[in-house]
């Protein structure tokens, strides 16, 4: 391991989150006390010539910085990806994968449908109906992507003026404003699919499962991008480091969870290893053939659809 002046600090964001501390866990390097709950912690494996310095910040606040090219390594939502390709590639390892579940949109009003949440535009001016207002976790959030290409399969369009009715809110406040009737409904993320139900809240569809059915793919939700001013060279070494955090993580869940614990928002070890399992997977080793067709497969319907730009092939940074 280099040391002294041979070593660099290499800045990886991510969301203080379970399944993001879980997986970097082995990275974690706080060997002042500074750590989470007051403790030190130093990396489990071999860091290389690098030290990782954690951020941790929402998923919308490090979209936007990744958009500055601010952070080496960073979480970003898939959605994000082709407003930052020129700046940063996709790391194979670290995905955020719905295999079958993922965002989904809830309610207090059991009775409410997809089709509730649209005006169609060619109603007139008098007979306009109020919409239910949707809490949303971000514009660039691939849950907003994901409910924006539901959407456009019952005929909104993207770009139309306000055809549905939503405010950005932090993904943590979403379920306690729609409980207190801020908002019709809520887009949420993170654990808030398992814990939804015991705050009253009803699902009005899960993009997900919705995804996995009509296109036979997972939902690509969040990834690690890398900039790509680091060279190849040191991107590919640094994957590889990526990558031997989310094995190591894996093959000792207990510590892994214990850190986890620490992001778990009041929940159980129970409940967040499940949140793990969902989002710390098979899929966040490698995307894999498949993962790799459902990135390239969401970014193309989203640009057919004009939400967001055309970025080609994506690129994915391999391990050395």
């Amino acid at each position: 391991m280099a040391t002294g002046t041979d070593r660099q600090t290499i800045r990886i964001g991510h969301s203080p989150d379970p399944d993001d501390a879980f997986m970097w866990y082995p990275l974690a390097n706080f060997p002042d006390g500074s750590g989470p709950g007051g403790k030190s912690y130093t990396p489990t494996i071999d860091t290389g010539r690098w030290d990782f310095e954690h951020v941790l910040e929402d998923i919308q606040s490090l979209n936007d910085r990744s958009e500055r090219g601010e952070l080496e390594i960073t979480a970003i939502s898939i959605h994000q990806y082709p407003y930052v390709a020129d700046k940063y590639a996709l790391t194979s390892c670290g995905s955020s994968m719905g295999d079958g579940y993922g965002p989904m949109l809830v309610t207090r009003d059991a009775t409410l449908k997809i089709d509730d949440f649209i005006q169609p535009q060619t109603v007139p001016a008098p007979e306009k109906r109020a919409r239910p207002r949707i809490a949303i976790p971000g514009e660039r959030t691939t849950a907003w992507l994901a409910l924006q290409l539901k959407l456009f399969e019952h005929g909104v369009q993207p770009g139309a003026e306000r055809a549905v009715d939503y405010e950005v809110v932090m993904f943590d406040e979403i379920i306690p404003k729609v409980v207190a009737g801020e908002f019709d409904a809520g887009l949420i993320i993170h654990e808030g699919q398992l814990t939804y139900g015991e705050s009253g809240l009803h699902c009005v569809v899960d993009l997900g499962k919705w995804w996995t059915d009509t296109r036979g793919l997972p939902l690509p939700l969040g990834g690690n991008a890398i900039r790509r001013d680091l060279g190849d060279q040191t991107m590919r070494q640094v994957c590889t480091i990526l990558l031997n955090s989310i094995q190591y993580a894996l093959e000792n869940r207990e510590a892994s969870v214990a850190y986890a614990l620490n992001y778990a928002r009041d929940m159980g070890a129970d409940l967040a290893d499940e949140f793990v399992g969902m989002y710390v997977n098979k899929w966040t080793l490698d995307y894999g053939e498949q993962g790799r067709a459902a990135v390239q497969q969401l970014l193309s319907e989203g640009a057919a659809a004009g939400i967001v730009p055309d970025c080609g092939e994506v690129d994915f940074v391999e391990p050395a």
